[in-house]
């Protein structure tokens, strides 16, 4: 049985304060494909986390989403958007602990990026999850993520993002 893929730690950023945006920046083309984590809270729960490549503000994004709490689902999608949102349902809490994930294919390549996202929050019991497949239409190897919040608030101390490289098996 051949060996699954190898994951390599790029950076990891650890916030000693409130702030946003958090950005990686200098992503080398070493890997096949890349792996994005976020452990957040914020100052405000009425915000979403966003994802934006290579500084591209443009309408060059879109998403397809699912959520879900245990009561409820929603699903839907943007285009022509500005940025890869995690969820358009459950935002980020200023208390508990929330994971995103987003796994970003073919980073490097020269055609369209794509990438599937997860979101999970657990409040005693009564949490949410959500997915997301997102597209950024450049051709252009990503070399630069932006993760930010919508509006005004921003990440409490403490918030971690995680970049790992996907090595070839």
């Amino acid at each position: 049985m051949p060996a699954g893929p190898t994951y390599e730690k790029i950076a990891t950023t650890t916030l000693g304060s409130a702030s946003t945006p958090i950005t990686f920046n200098s992503i080398t083309s070493a890997y096949t494909d890349l792996r994005l984590v976020v452990v957040v809270t914020s100052t405000s729960s009425a915000t979403n986390v966003q994802v934006q490549f290579n500084s591209d503000t443009g309408t060059n994004y879109s998403s397809t989403y699912l959520n879900g709490n245990g009561t409820a689902a929603a699903s839907g999608r943007n285009t022509s958007a500005t940025n890869i949102q995690f969820t358009d349902v459950t935002a980020t809490s200023t208390t508990v602990p929330q994971m995103y994930t987003l796994d970003i294919f073919s980073y490097a390549g020269s055609t369209f990026k794509t990438a599937l996202g997860t979101s999970s929050q657990d409040y005693n019991g009564s949490g949410s999850s959500a997915s997301i497949v997102g597209l950024w239409r450049s051709t252009s190897a990503i070399n630069s993520i932006t993760i930010k919040t919508s509006g005004a608030p921003t990440f409490s101390t403490g918030t971690t993002a995680t970049l790992y490289g996907i090595l070839k098996a």
